[in-house]
């Protein structure tokens, strides 16, 4: 049970290390700049005028190919912004019982897709003019078009389907998405203010390491008035441009903080780092568990020899082959660790059944764990079977006979 646990733990982490995100992920930097520390309130013009003098100096340092501000860095600030934000858009009719949707909502300024590795796929970018006082405008995920496209106009069997199928493939191209009006219903905004769909971005799950559709809606930051994120891409190696980035932001405000500058790729790791460790504790308790199993194997069998040896001295004075023996006792091992092998699947299935009822989700290990857990401790046996197996095919004859 201990292998299989730690054969899938193993594949898992390996398989979410690897997996291809949505993002530019070795060569974009991205740092926390808490302007509250500063005592700088969210909305403030001196925010906004911050973010602009300092990504317009960070895009002119030597091996900077973009800048841009956010509100999330993908991955480390899951969950800060709870389950997502309700929404409606024009034309929307919920049915009896029907709760508007909800997407999560992003802070994004000018060059934040390009910057990340973000396909714009309808519609335009978030500019300067995109600021307080204009027009109220948002950019949408592609799952959001697809909803506004089947969902928002479709029937309710319809909007589940597109719920329950999520965004499969690219933007439809007629979904009419931009130029449509939303709006959020929480009352946290307050009054409801239309704002005008102007783009529509690919999916990108900052959520979840293993992605999956994201119902996203991207705010300008211009009209918003925070951000707390800055994202620069490097054409080279990106640590190094930390001083320098350090100190623009100080020239600008000396008492800014700059904290946890990472590259995307790092973020990664340090967000399964508890996975890592996971898998670490639990292989190192299969490993221990497989230590105990193969020297009860060889003792068990040590045993069994030594008090056989006038049954092997018989076998041999009888004409039996010592290869005969040697395969006797080698097979008596695999034996042991094939009961073992039967008995603790058997185990993890009752173990299994139990956890059920405690547990929302549960789900035994995949195939290729089990079978190699049980491949791995057969073969162990077999190994742990071969000394004590040596040793009662090279017994003397006569002192076996005279043993008794």
């Amino acid at each position: 049970m201990l292998l299989a646990g730690a054969g899938m733990l193993l594949a898992t982490l390996v398989a979410l290390q690897t997996a291809k995100t949505d993002y530019n992920m070795r060569q974009v930097l991205a740092l926390d700049i808490p302007t509250s520390a500063t005592g700088v309130g969210m909305g403030d013009a001196k925010v906004m005028d911050f973010y602009q003098e300092a990504t317009r100096r960070i895009a002119q340092l030597p091996g900077v190919d973009g800048v841009a501000v956010g509100s999330f860095v993908p991955w480390r600030d899951a969950g800060s912004f709870g389950p997502g934000t309700s929404f409606t858009v024009e034309g929307y009719k919920p049915a009896n019982g029907e709760e508007n949707p909800r997407a999560r909502l992003r802070i994004a300024g000018p060059r934040f897709f390009a910057v990340l590795g973000i396909p714009i796929l309808e519609g335009r970018d978030f500019t300067d003019e995109d600021r307080a006082g204009n027009e109220p405008v948002v950019i949408v995920s592609r799952s959001v078009a697809e909803w506004l496209h089947r969902g928002a106009t479709g029937t309710e069997r319809e909007r589940v389907e597109v719920a329950r199928r999520g965004a499969g493939g690219p933007a439809d191209k007629e979904s009419q998405a931009v130029n449509q009006h939303m709006w959020w219903t929480d009352p946290y905004f307050g009054k409801p203010t239309p704002r005008r769909i102007v783009g529509v971005v690919a999916d990108a799950d900052d959520e979840n390491v293993a992605r999956g559709p994201a119902m996203t809606i991207y705010m300008p930051v211009r009209q918003i008035g925070i951000a707390g994120r800055l994202f620069v891409q490097t054409a080279g190696d990106p640590y190094a441009l930390v001083p320098a980035v350090t100190r623009v932001i100080r020239q600008i405000s000396p008492d800014q903080p700059v904290e946890r500058a990472a590259t995307l790729e790092d973020v990664r790791a340090q967000v399964l780092s508890p996975e890592r460790l996971n898998a670490f504790v639990f292989s190192g308790f299969a490993g221990i568990a497989l230590l105990i199993a193969v020297v009860g194997v060889a003792g068990v069998l040590a045993f069994s020899v030594s008090a056989r040896t006038r049954e092997f001295g018989v076998r041999l004075a009888v004409g039996s082959a010592p290869r005969h023996l040697l395969t006797r006792v080698l097979s008596e091992g695999v034996l042991i660790a094939a009961i073992g092998v039967g008995s603790g699947a058997a185990g993890g299935y009752a173990l299994e059944r139990v956890a059920e009822k405690f547990f929302a989700t549960v789900e035994i290990p995949g195939a290729l764990p089990v079978l190699g857990a049980a491949v791995v401790l057969i073969g162990a046996a077999a190994i742990a079977s071969l000394m004590p197996a040596a040793r009662a095919s090279r017994v003397d004859v006569l002192q076996a006979l005279r043993s008794e």
